[in-house]
């Protein structure tokens, strides 16, 4: 099942409603005082507010590091929207370049410091593992408001993680290798519906993360089929707050819907 919706943490609702709609064309769907719901095309985010005195977040840009790492949008054009990011005084992690794989692409922060992608272009993987989930990727088209993509999380073992993500209808689409890093980076594309995976793998290893489902910034990734049987190597977060959540091998936090079929 796709992700259906991406929970942020918010130390100030309105100021990072305020960025989505402002700098991701995002829709406002549902309006609180203490939570906030926006359409990103593919999907929503949803805002919810953090106390901005509570624990801090040990999330660093460091992609060996398991768990979450990023969120990606798919745009029209990169640099006119960093151009205009940059004129905001938004806080950037990587300018516009050409990346592997024939896209374009840049890193930046949001108010509460969650890692965030502008990607222009369809991705022109080394090896491609199911070629109708790539014609479906391509279909979706050049969009005409930055359109939700993937969630970016590194992993200890692309395997393991393929047999926790496929009962949920996730399936490897494709690959890109980073032949220029050193410590062996491989790239893997997990896609259920118009949503993806982007899955980090590293030669050289990686290091694990405790997950802070209650601090400011990315808290979870809301995917449907997780109300039935859990699966391998999903462990329980009981006191994670804003209802049921849990972890997949690597940390990352999702969020339990319930299953929506075809």
């Amino acid at each position: 099942m796709p992700i259906s919706t991406v929970i942020i943490n918010a130390t100030d609702v309105r100021r990072s409603a305020d960025f989505y709609t402002t700098h991701l064309e995002a829709q406002v769907v549902e309006s609180g005082d203490d939570r906030v719901v926006l359409d990103v095309v593919t999907a929503r985010i949803e805002l919810r507010a953090t106390p901005a005195d509570g624990p801090a977040s040990t999330w660093v840009p460091d992609d060996q590091r398991r768990g979450f790492r990023h969120v990606g949008f798919k745009v029209d054009r990169v640099d006119p929207r960093a151009a205009a990011l940059k004129a905001a005084g938004v806080p950037f992690h990587l300018d516009p370049l050409d990346a592997e794989g024939g896209v374009r692409i840049c890193f930046f922060y949001d108010p509460d410091g969650t890692l965030l992608e502008l990607v222009e272009g369809d991705l022109q993987y080394v090896e491609v593992l199911d070629a109708d989930l790539v014609a479906a990727e391509r279909a979706l088209g050049v969009p005409d408001r930055p359109r939700f993509d993937h969630v970016a999380v590194t992993v200890a073992d692309r395997g393991a993680t393929d047999a926790f993500y496929a009962p949920l209808g996730f399936g490897f689409m494709g690959t890109i290798e980073q032949p220029h890093d050193p410590r062996g980076f491989h790239i893997g594309y997990l896609k259920s519906g118009p949503t993806v995976l982007e899955v980090f793998t590293y030669d050289a290893g990686t290091r694990g993360r405790t997950p802070q489902p209650d601090v400011p910034g990315f808290a979870a990734a809301e995917v449907a089929g997780l109300d039935g049987p859990r699966p391998d190597g999903a462990v329980a977060l009981p006191d994670a707050p804003g209802g049921d959540r849990l972890t997949d091998p690597d940390g990352l936090v999702l969020a339990v819907t319930e299953r929506i079929d075809a």
